[in-house]
């Protein structure tokens, strides 16, 4: 998001973001200006501790996450931090495992962040990785919860192929809990094929890394994530980490000695994606005409496809997902739905 689009994120004391409907209650509360006839008493109110250098504990705990037998010795990065809250740490941690580390994205002056950079820009670092001839480019967002790697030929690594890489090497080390990996269903339905060809299977929630956390507590898994770049690994974190999803992938190009684009290999199916602008949001079963007209898209693509619609959460749009084996049919497809959609609420 630009430097003025700004949020509230709120952790319960466990260290994991607080539930929807949690949150729902607290935004009523504070609207409603009730919020005061909670307020604690004196003597129940928390203290606040400084915590001493958090920024070298930090990286020591990144470290941890690597295998302590390998380091990076050899590779060279480029890495971009979108101008953002990783500027300082992720240089310092690729460099004390060994890395040459390319820097971009790392002089923040308060108006700049995920400006033309970062992972939802990452043209820069595809860019600066041929002119380095490097080893892989990595792109983490603002904030540095999610990461795209670019790998040595300068094509994009998206959280579908991280996932896809990381499971099957935590399957091979037996550190991969319930057979299964838990992503949202945006994922491309090739990692759900590419997953049950390892004889894991593809876990779906809605769109958003806390949605996918909570699955992954709810039934013991250890690792999942969004195509978006929102890598979770239980054991090492509460939400979405890049600079540490970026490290797992890192270990295992030193551990197979390959290159991250042979690694990442995943059969993708087509997937279209088209944006709705409209005029007011309902929802999508209220839309007149809008359900038999999916249902008979549905029928054609049959079981090599699927169609998703979803609201935005925070525009006035809808996104159209249109998925299956050829692409010129899917955009026909998703470009109706998406005529369909704005005829009626424009």
């Amino acid at each position: 998001n630009p430097y003025y689009d700004n949020g509230i994120k709120i952790f319960g004391r466990d260290g994991f973001k607080l539930s929807d409907e949690l949150e729902a209650k607290i935004e009523e509360m504070v609207l409603n200006e009730t919020i005061s006839s909670f307020r604690a008493e004196e003597a129940d109110i928390g203290r606040a501790y400084r915590l001493e250098d958090a920024p070298g504990r930090y990286i020591v705990h990144l470290k941890h996450t690597f295998p302590k037998d390998l380091t990076l010795d050899g590779l060279k990065i480029v890495l971009d931090c979108a101008h953002g809250a990783a500027y300082k740490v992720a240089p310092a941690v690729f460099e004390e495992l060994g890395a040459e580390v390319v820097k971009i994205g790392v002089e923040p002056n308060g108006t700049n962040i995920n400006l033309d950079c970062g992972a939802l820009h990452p043209e820069k670092v595809r860019e600066t990785v041929l002119k380095e001839q490097a080893d892989l480019g990595i792109a983490l967002d603002g904030d540095a919860d999610r990461v795209i790697i670019v790998d040595e030929h300068g094509d994009l690594v998206d959280g579908d192929q991280i996932l896809y890489m990381c499971a099957r090497e935590m399957k091979e080390e037996g550190l991969l809990k319930g057979g299964a990996v838990v992503a949202t269903v945006m994922s491309n339905m090739g990692l759900e094929k590419a997953l049950s060809e390892l004889g894991l299977k593809l876990v779906r929630t809605k769109v958003g890394d806390r949605f996918v956390v909570e699955m992954m507590r709810q039934e013991g898994y250890n690792l999942g994530g969004e195509q978006s770049g929102h890598i979770i690994f239980l054991e090492h974190a509460t939400t979405g980490d890049g600079i540490l999803a970026a490290l797992q992938v890192l270990a295992i190009m030193k551990k197979k000695e390959k290159p991250v684009s042979e690694l990442a290999k995943l059969e993708k199916f087509p997937q279209v994606l088209v944006n709705v602008s409209v005029q007011k949001k309902l929802p999508e079963e209220e839309i007149e005409g809008l359900s038999p007209l999916v249902k008979r898209i549905e029928q054609e693509l049959g079981r090599d496809g699927r169609v998703l619609i979803r609201p935005s959460g925070t525009e006035p749009k809808y996104r159209v997902m249109v998925e299956g084996l050829d692409e010129e049919k899917i955009r026909s497809y998703a470009e109706e739905i998406a005529d369909h959609i704005m005829k009626k609420l424009a």
